[in-house]
């Protein structure tokens, strides 16, 4: 019964306007205004939040080390909600297009930042019986790579920019499974599948409705995770259920 009452729900609600359609190829997607809404909320409510962090881990740190590490970290999550939800309300407003061309490569590019800054403090602050210097080296190179990657190929190869993400999302990974105390991989790897599964929305525009905000939920979960395992088991902080 209630299988049929969700089906007749679907058959008669009109989800397509609710997207646009999806861009072609060196085309920007257009939200539509309900879009726009839910993708600057489901990142600009996150701001403070990730600000917070940034403070407790800081507060946290018990040395110079984690101190810098924490910063890098607490640093690049500010930066990576802020940008996105600057430029998701210029996007919204129309206005200031030089502004929002700037914070759309922007958007893209602090998420290469991001990724090699959530492997910083795991590279630095756990032991490994080899390559963790090496592999941070590699991670940051990737990541410049990748930031002049999407200045000078703006909205060009967009497959071949989600290649680029997934191979600094999962290189480094190697080494991190190299670590002799495995203490904090559970969560380092929950918030890596939750970016993963990710992507399918965030290459979803103009197919499902919302992808770009849900590709913002899961952006949020990951790095919730994460943010829970470096307190935990690279801080040693004590966090109430957990």
């Amino acid at each position: 019964m209630v299988g049929t009452l969700l089906r007749q729900i679907s058959s008669s609600a009109d989800f397509s306007r609710l997207k646009n359609r999806r861009a072609l190829p060196g085309e920007q997607y257009q939200p539509t205004d309900v879009e726009h809404l839910a993708n600057v909320i489901s990142h600009g409510v996150w701001i403070l939040p990730s600000f917070l962090a940034l403070c407790f881990m800081v507060w946290t740190s018990a040395n110079g080390l984690q101190l810098t590490t924490t910063l890098v970290y607490g640093g690049a999550l500010v930066l990576l909600f802020s940008t996105s939800t600057v430029f998701h309300i210029l996007s919204y407003t129309g206005r200031f297009p030089e502004w929002r061309l700037t914070f759309h490569i922007g958007d893209r590019a602090v998420i290469y930042i991001f990724i090699a800054s959530s492997y910083t403090p795991w590279l630095l602050l756990k032991e490994y019986h080899s390559w963790a210097e090496e592999a941070l080296c590699v991670v940051w190179i990737m990541a410049i790579l990748g930031v002049t990657y999407a200045y000078v190929y703006h909205e060009k190869y967009k497959w071949l920019e989600i290649v680029f993400y997934l191979a600094i999302g999962f290189c480094p990974a190697i080494c991190i499974v190299d670590m002799k105390d495995w203490s904090g991989l559970l969560e380092l790897s929950v918030g890596g599948l939750s970016y993963m599964f990710g992507v399918v929305f965030f290459k979803s525009d103009g197919v499902i409705p919302f992808a770009h905000a849900i590709w913002h939920c899961f952006v949020f979960v990951g790095s919730f995770c994460h943010f829970i395992a470096i307190c935990t088991h690279l801080l040693g902080a004590k966090i109430p259920g957990f």
